[in-house]
């Protein structure tokens, strides 16, 4: 079952050539652990983010794998080396196979 997850970019609208961006993700999510149970006893299924891949122009610029212990609103940061203008696309993966995505795009002068 999909729930309101609300992605989150912080990624300036323009960059130099040749420089080192750190773009910051975040996503709100409630990660669901499965360890917890309902009032009437019965476990709550586990429904967390499990994967996340950003992408600029079509090709993969980082991928993580999400596990059970992480945080709710999984907050990722990761470096990125600018050399052209383009698309950043970014997608988390639920475990029911729910995608989330947004897009950023940018302009290196």
């Amino acid at each position: 079952m999909a729930i309101d997850a609300k992605p989150r970019i912080k990624l300036p609208k323009t960059a130099a050539k040749g420089e080192l961006l750190e773009v910051k993700t975040l996503i709100t999510h409630p990660m669901e652990s499965g360890q917890r149970k309902d009032d009437k006893g019965q476990p709550i299924p586990r429904q967390i983010i499990n994967g996340f891949v950003a992408t600029f122009n079509g090709r993969q610029v980082f991928k993580a794998d999400l596990y059970p212990s992480l945080s709710a609103n999984p907050y990722i940061t990761f470096l990125v080396k600018m050399e052209e203008s383009g698309k950043f696309e970014f997608a988390w993966t639920d475990d029911d196979g729910t995608v989330y995505k947004d897009v950023k795009e940018i302009t290196v002068g």
